[in-house]
């Protein structure tokens, strides 16, 4: 009997190729695909009112009869944000380790969705479907039970690493397996998927031990309450901070929700030591002297509900700021996030906190890896070909440029966009053969994909010259006036201090109906339309601006 002929295997990313966050990538072959990561990220600032986004699936929809799973490497947010929604529309088995699924859990309770559908893998197990099999490999980064996938394929081997540093005194004990990398690398790697993160820094990314040096340094000095903003997803930098607080005898209250829920899982999972009593809530700070109090909460970016951005303008309803507070911001700014997080900075120290963070002292390491780290990977892994992923456009170039450094012929690199399909052949040739539909899908509250760029224009557009709503009444047969027009400025002008400009633009709209009455118009939709064009060409050339105009014709 003559054996099937083997196919194309397909690479598709789906997110975080060309931007950081809102991980994806699916791997398809014949009549399987699986998805790898499922993550979300957070709005630009010309997405007002936005709450995060998450990657278009529509291909996924399309070819629903083929996914067979989704394997997550760890449990940040922009790996996994995006599962409760990928699940309502593509509910298949979610591959994790314990401490993965144990966050991703609790989206799913938020959403009302079964959690049957969860299966933990430990590193060192291995999930085969018909045609994958994916090997979860021990990884280091920022959150216990990361892992990286070696993935056989019919057509090679595919090393993916997800987020990863080589931290040799990791907070945990668990090593990235470098040694699994290069048996690995000696059985022969396809493809290499890499992360970009830090490519533009040369040497090692530091170990996390090294800040927890520095917390127990600045904890003996604190005389006063001492208030640690973090990222909540940073279990390990949260661990150092709760060792640093029992080495000096303090109690340790969490503020923010995101906080709150990712220690409780930590803690229920055994992801987190902490000694009983340790934890207190957070009414009953004033139980204890400030000398004996950590508050850990959320906000080092300065995100403007967070616990941080709250007790620095005065709004948290439980915590005040006092002089006598020492402030650590053990993060450093996302890239863009500049201004915003030294605002934040600017408004604690107006305040008389004591303010410290990165520029300041070892109080942040990333948990991604810089160029020596990626270049042991590179070496071990001796991929045929390389593609970077998780990072943008510059990362993608640079960690490209690197490969070709350490020998690989500059033609076996590939840097895609969201959306590529690169296509491997059975005799390992790649090529890229087009693009699937991709993009961003906006989630506004309990709406997912239902705020399009026309809205997001709108908004834009209300945010920046505001609204005026013009208010009449028409009689029916004869289109005269019988009532306005009135004018209704939201955050536009103030009404009663522009009386001169308010009777103006009334006298405009009433010249723009007698035009539509003389020229024969009584269709009202024409006449709104006349409405909005006469008076923003009013208003534009008297104060420059262009409010939203939305005119109200009523008929008696």
């Amino acid at each position: 009997m003559q054996k099937n002929k083997k196919k194309n295997l397909k690479l598709i990313p789906l997110g975080g190729v060309g931007e950081i966050g809102k991980n994806m990538a699916i791997l398809e072959y014949d009549d399987e695909i699986i998805v790898l990561d499922c993550g979300m990220t957070f709005p630009d600032d010309d997405m007002p009112g936005i709450d995060i986004v998450i990657p278009d699936i529509t291909y996924l929809i399309k070819n629903i009869d083929k996914v067979k799973g989704i394997f997550l490497t760890h449990g940040h947010e922009d790996h996994i944000g995006a599962v409760p929604y990928v699940m309502k529309k593509i509910n298949v088995p979610v591959y994790g380790t314990n401490l993965t699924l144990g966050l991703v859990e609790s989206k799913l309770q938020e959403h009302n969705i079964s959690k049957e559908n969860l299966h933990i893998v430990n590193p060192g197990e291995t999930i085969k479907t018909k045609y994958f099999s994916v090997e979860y490999i021990q990884a280091c980064h920022s959150i216990p039970d990361s892992v990286s996938f070696g993935i056989k394929t019919p057509v090679g081997n595919i090393l993916f690493t997800g987020d990863f540093k080589i931290d040799y005194t990791p907070i945990d004990g668990d090593k990235m397996d470098l040694h699994r990398i290069a048996q690995l690398g000696t059985e022969g790697i396809m493809l290499l998927c890499a992360d970009s993160t830090n490519v533009e820094r040369p040497g090692f990314t530091m170990s996390e031990r090294s800040v927890g040096k520095t917390f127990i340094e600045l904890f003996s000095k604190a005389e006063g309450r001492i208030i640690v903003a973090t990222f909540a997803s940073n279990v390990h930098r949260v661990q150092q901070i709760i060792k640093a607080a029992e080495k000096f005898k303090r109690k340790v209250a969490i503020s923010g929700r995101s906080m709150v829920n990712v220690i409780k899982v930590a803690t229920e999972l055994n992801k987190l030591d902490v000694k009983k009593g340790t934890l207190i809530d957070l009414k009953d700070i004033n139980k204890y002297d400030e000398s004996r109090i950590v508050l850990l909460m959320t906000g080092s970016q300065g995100e403007p509900m967070s616990a941080l951005n709250r007790m620095a303008y005065g709004e948290h309803r439980k915590l005040v700021l006092t002089e006598n507070d020492t402030v650590i911001i053990s993060a450093s700014p996302i890239p863009g996030n500049e201004k915003i997080f030294f605002g934040l900075v600017n408004r604690l120290v107006e305040m008389g906190v004591k303010v410290i963070h990165s520029s300041l002292a070892d109080v942040h390491v990333s948990g991604h890896a810089c160029q020596e780290e990626l270049k042991l990977i590179h070496t071990l892994a001796k991929p045929k070909f390389f593609i970077p992923v998780h990072g943008e456009s510059r990362h993608l170039k640079r960690h490209a440029k690197l490969a070709v450094e350490l020998g690989m012929p500059e033609e076996n690199t590939f840097i895609g966009r969201n959306g590529t399909v690169f296509e491997f052949t059975p005799k390992q040739e790649c090529f890229i053969s087009g693009n699937v539909e991709s993009g961003n899908v906006l989630v506004d509250g309990l709406g997912v994909g239902d705020v399009k760029s026309a809205v997001l224009r709108d908004r834009k557009h209300l945010s920046e010259d505001g609204i005026i709503i013009v208010m009449l009444v028409l009689e029916k047969n004869t289109r005269e006036i019988i009532s306005g027009p009135e004018i209704v400025s939201r955050g536009f002008i103030y009404v009663k201090e522009n009386l001169d400009l308010v009777s103006e633009m009334r006298k405009v709209v009433e010249k723009t109906l007698n035009m539509c009455k003389n020229d024969g118009i009584t269709d009202i939709g024409t006449m709104r339309y006349n409405i909005r064009k006469d008076l923003n060409s009013y208003i534009y050339h008297e104060i420059k601006r262009g409010p939203m105009i939305i005119p109200i014709i009523t008929e008696l």
